[in-house]
């Protein structure tokens, strides 16, 4: 029997969203005996929960993510279990993983392990070793387990090198992943 996992982070009032960005707000406007239905209106930014980057997220006059190739946002993945890792991810992090070009990766670190209730600033992050060279291998699509790939108040290099050469996907919930590959 094939088990599927769900990756995504739940859209709730109250949920965990980056420093300065708004939080979800779910408001009833149709409800049941008074209505047919129940309905709801949900507002929230576009870097809340699991999501995917566009170059428009860092980057004025750019594709947004419709512009994102659909081959990029779905396919074989292989999920890298780099749980050991302490704070920064780096190249010596990913060498032994066998990454080869067209790959969709997702990292699986200590920050599934500790929840998505309160935002964490110290959480573990892709240095820039890291970046470069999953783009010099070719992943064609990369995703975090956490809002966002790069350190807090670092500068957006990283950020800026990986949504420029690559699908990013952030804040997924990859605590019940073992390491292997999957389908995306």
């Amino acid at each position: 029997m094939v088990k599927f996992y769900d990756v995504s982070l739940p859209i709730k009032e109250g949920m965990i969203v980056y420093p300065s960005n708004p939080e979800p707000s779910i408001q009833r406007y149709s409800s049941i005996p008074k209505e047919k239905v129940n309905e709801s209106s949900i507002t929230l930014g576009s870097h809340t929960g699991t999501h995917v980057d566009s170059r428009l997220h860092i980057q004025n006059d750019a594709d947004g993510a419709e512009a994102l190739p659909l081959n990029s946002l779905y396919g074989k993945c292989k999920v890298l279990d780099l749980t050991h890792v302490e704070n920064e991810i780096h190249r010596k992090d990913l060498e032994s993983h066998q990454i080869k070009k067209g790959d969709i990766v997702l990292l699986k670190t200590r920050n599934s392990q500790l929840g998505y209730e309160k935002f964490r600033s110290s959480y573990v992050h892709v240095k820039l070793d890291a970046a470069e060279y999953l783009v010099k291998v070719g992943v064609k699509t990369l995703g975090f387990d956490y809002l966002s790939v790069k350190k807090p108040g670092a500068d957006d290099e990283v950020h800026e090198m990986l949504i420029n050469n690559l699908t990013l996907f952030e804040g997924l919930n990859l605590a019940e992943v073992p390491e292997g590959e999957y389908t995306f």
